[in-house]
């Protein structure tokens, strides 16, 4: 039997910490949030290894993002009590569920269906009342307008529509990749400007993966 909790001590401990992740609330928030009830009932075990969890036939080319990663990327965004979050990827709803403990307010979206409805009974079995999933394109934000959004994601680059749904001083973070190399950027929205700077390079899956029945037909 895993001892869950001993699992999540370590995972901030010897992945979090030792990545430079120093944000206290980023720190308490992966601590308490239960990582095994969003990963693959296979990989209920190992939920709290380094690595992301892919989903498989059931949701092709979507998974939970590995902890170091993630947790970087979301202190990259400097969020604040007071933002509203656009959560790109959510799958099953754990990313959202760590926001949601950061933030005022949290909308995920997710491709897969079948991720969405195991993402909002997720998000309702720890009793978190600021944040939902809903079914959406990662390339295609919602209306409204929000102060960070995070791609949970390697992206090659990052569509215009979410630049434009930032409000002012809003931040996006994103893995931009060339190649094999992915780096994370911050971009800041300032007026009709969005200037962006270069961090740190970090390895996750792409956000986007064309399925058999996307693709052109020539």
């Amino acid at each position: 039997m895993v001892d869950f909790e001993r699992a999540r001590r370590a995972m901030v401990d010897s992945q979090l910490r030792t990545s430079n992740v120093t944000d206290r609330r980023i720190l308490a928030a992966m601590g308490r949030v239960p990582r095994e009830i969003f990963v693959p009932e296979a990989r209920k075990a190992v939920a709290y290894i380094d690595e992301s969890h892919a989903f498989g036939a059931t949701a092709p080319g979507r998974f939970l993002p590995a902890p170091a990663p993630f947790a970087k990327l979301v202190q990259l965004a400097g969020i604040e009590a007071g933002d509203r979050i656009l959560d790109v990827g959510a799958a099953t709803g754990y990313s959202t569920a760590v926001l949601a403990a950061l933030g005022s307010e949290v909308l995920g979206i997710e491709r897969e269906a079948s991720l969405v409805r195991l993402a909002e009974g997720n998000l309702a079995s720890l009793g978190v009342t600021n944040a939902r999933v809903v079914k959406g394109s990662h390339e295609h934000p919602p209306k409204g307008r929000y102060d960070v959004v995070i791609l949970e994601g390697a992206v090659e680059q990052v569509p215009q529509a979410f630049f434009d749904s930032l409000d002012e001083d809003g931040r996006l973070v994103a893995l931009l990749r060339t190649g094999v190399t992915a780096v994370a950027n911050l971009f800041v929205k300032t007026g009709k400007t969005v200037t962006s700077r270069a961090e740190f390079n970090a390895n996750l899956p792409p956000l986007e993966v064309a399925r058999a029945q996307d693709s052109f037909v020539f």
